[in-house]
C-alpha cells in the first residue's frame, strides 16, 4: 500500500501487537474466521466462542487479540479496508496513466470484493455498523476519500489539495449510495446501478475535479 493513504492499520486496531509471525497468523486466521461466519449468519450472528471453534482456537486466544466483538469487526473492516486498497494500487500498477482508469479500477475492486470476499458484502469497511467505525474522527468516506486522494498522487505524482479531497468525498458518497442498492438483494450486484454509479463518478470528476498534471482524453 502506498505510503500517502495514512489509514488505521490493522495491527493499530488489535489488542497485543503480533511482533512474531506466529502471532500474525493466528490473527490472520480469527479475521478469516470471523469473515466465514458473518458471511452465513450474518453480522448479529457473532461469538468470540464460535470464532475460537471456527479458528482452530480457544476463546481465551480471540481475547488475547481482540477483548470483544465490536474489536473484531473493527479489525476486520480494516482488513477489508487494506485489501480495497491494496487492490485498487496494484490494479494501477499495470494500467494506463489516465484517470478514468484510476477511477473504473477504485469502483471494479469494491464490486469484486463484494462478490467474492466472505462477509465483505455484510461488513463492507463497517459503515453497516457505524459511519464512524474504522476512524472516530472521520466517517469511514472521509477516509476512503483520503485513501484514493493517496492513491491518485502516487499514481499520477502530485499532492492532492484539500478541494480534490472534498470532490473524492462526494464522489465516494454517491457513489457508496448506489453500490449498497446494487448489492441490496443481489450478491452479483445489479449492473444497472453499478453502471450508473461508473458513468455518474466519471462525470463528477471531470466536471468538477482538479486534477493537476493529470493525463485526460479529450
Amino acid at each position: 500500500m502506498n505510503d500517502q493513504t495514512d489509514l488505521p492499520s490493522l495491527q493499530d486496531l488489535v489488542r497485543t501487537e503480533p511482533v512474531q509471525k506466529r502471532s500474525s497468523e493466528r490473527i490472520e486466521l480469527l479475521l478469516d474466521a470471523a469473515a466465514d461466519l458473518i458471511d452465513v449468519g450474518g453480522i448479529d450472528s457473532l461469538t468470540t466462542s464460535e470464532v475460537a471453534t471456527r479458528s482452530g482456537s480457544s476463546v481465551g486466544v480471540v481475547y488475547r487479540y481482540f477483548p470483544n466483538i465490536q474489536s473484531l469487526l473493527r479489525g476486520l473492516a480494516a482488513r477489508n479496508m487494506e485489501r480495497y486498497t491494496d487492490m485498487v494500487f496494484a490494479s494501477l500498477a499495470t494500467e494506463k496513466t489516465e484517470w478514468r482508469s484510476a477511477l473504473d479500477s477504485a469502483i471494479d475492486a469494491y464490486i469484486s470484493l463484494n462478490r467474492t470476499l466472505p462477509g465483505f458484502r455484510a461488513l463492507r469497511f463497517g459503515d453497516v455498523i457505524d459511519s464512524r467505525f474504522i476512524d472516530t474522527e472521520l466517517s469511514n468516506n472521509a477516509v476512503m476519500a483520503r485513501a484514493f486522494a493517496g492513491i491518485l498522487g502516487e499514481k499520477y505524482d502530485f499532492e492532492p489539495t484539500d478541494a480534490l479531497v472534498f470532490d473524492l468525498e462526494v464522489i465516494v458518497e454517491i457513489v457508496d449510495a448506489l453500490m449498497k442498492r446494487a448489492f441490496l438483494s443481489d450478491r452479483d450486484g445489479d449492473e444497472r446501478f453499478l453502471d450508473r454509479a461508473r458513468e455518474i463518478a466519471r462525470d463528477y470528476l471531470r466536471d468538477h475535479a482538479n486534477l493537476p498534471n493529470v493525463t485526460q482524453d479529450a
